[in-house]
């Protein structure tokens, strides 16, 4: 078994399309939307911005003045009213987690496509009503798990569903930053209305949901513990250990923190290799895939790709195509099943099965 360098970061999902390029209304400026997402749609081939949505109107000129091509700046409430909707054809929405529901509905009353940033809101109770508003009015909802666009995520998965390291038994994950060093006490990260907790479901999402892609399959239980020491966390978890229960025994073990040096790994153990990838969760780091089984053996560093670039493709693509783009809402709530458990878990110190 070999993996082709040359395609190691090729695009499996694409199908180029004549069609003119998805119009993206950016709901919500903070930083991740300045500095990540405005930045990977500039380049773009399948889509554009071209309405910026802010509660401050002089925010979005400024954030306008800066760019090509923006038809409309708006508030919250003149875009939810329904102001410009012939300016675009999509959204992106990256507010607060508490607030994606309220967007979400607003966006689906108007027939616009949604792309909703991850968790995919703050309670499993929200994040349902997210779902139903969009599949009622039959309009896509793509949860924004950039992992699942990753080229290293997506032949990490290609060698393990082909047996690549046999069976898999265990998997280990971890994911770390200091948050504090880019926010005060004061952020929505630290409101459990606005965030739904702090650490598990910021940062924890990403082993627990790039796992489930990986492997094509959900947890059946959790058990969780956290930890808080910093008085910015009093009330809300500042580092979290967890484990996941999958089918046929598998087991998962991940620690999270927001208080560690910044790192990410995935290592998945088989029974007759394994395979880690270094650097994962991180859009700018450099990723590390190695390998070894039966039938390969390797080191692989390949070229790093944009992976807000390769989501906003992936999913404009889709929309010209007139195809669902996935992760869709409803994998969106198995991670807030599996969070609220976890969440549950810490608490009680207890293992908690999860009906899905």
């Amino acid at each position: 078994m070999e993996i082709d360098l040359d395609s190691f970061s090729a695009r499996d999902w694409e199908e180029p399309t004549d069609a003119d390029p998805i119009r993206f209304a950016m709901v919500g400026l903070g930083w991740w939307t300045r500095e990540q997402a405005i930045p990977a749609v500039e380049d773009a081939e399948y889509c554009t911005t071209t309405v910026l949505v802010s509660s401050s109107t002089e925010k979005a000129e400024d954030v306008a003045a800066q760019m090509d091509g923006i038809e409309a700046t708006l508030t919250y409430d003149e875009w939810a009213d329904g102001a410009a909707t012939d300016a675009y054809d999509a959204v992106y929405i990256c507010t607060p987690n508490g607030l994606h529901r309220d967007n979400v509905e607003a966006a689906a009353e108007h027939d616009k496509a949604v792309l909703c940033e991850k968790p995919l809101e703050a309670t499993v109770e929200d994040a349902r009503a997210t779902v139903d508003a969009c599949r009622e009015t039959d309009v896509p909802l793509m949860v924004a798990y950039r992992l699942q666009t990753e080229p290293t995520v997506r032949r990490a998965r290609e060698l393990i569903q082909n047996g690549a390291i046999g069976d898999v038994v265990s998997i280990l994950g971890h994911m770390s930053d200091t948050i504090l060093d880019a926010v005060d006490e004061t952020s929505w990260r630290f409101d459990p209305d606005l965030a739904g907790g702090t650490t598990l479901n910021d940062i924890g999402i990403y082993p627990l949901n790039t796992i489930r892609f990986i492997l094509e399959e959900d947890p059946q239980a959790v058990y969780a513990r956290t930890e808080s020491e910093q008085p910015a966390y009093e009330g809300t978890d500042e580092h979290a250990a967890f484990q996941l229960e999958f089918p046929e025994g598998k087991l998962a073990s991940c620690t999270v923190t927001h208080s560690a040096t910044l790192a990410s790994t995935l290592r998945f153990v088989g029974t007759e290799g394994e395979l880690s990838i270094d650097g994962l969760f991180f859009p700018t780091t450099r990723k590390v895939l190695r390998v070894s089984g039966p039938d390969i053996e390797g080191e692989y560093r390949p070229e790093p790709v944009d992976q807000m670039h390769e989501e906003f493709e992936y999913f404009a693509n889709y929309l010209q195509r007139g195809l669902d783009p996935e992760p869709d809402g409803e994998h969106g709530l198995v991670d807030m099943r599996a969070i609220e458990a976890l969440y549950e878990s810490a608490e009680s110190g207890q293992r908690v099965e999860l009906d899905l």
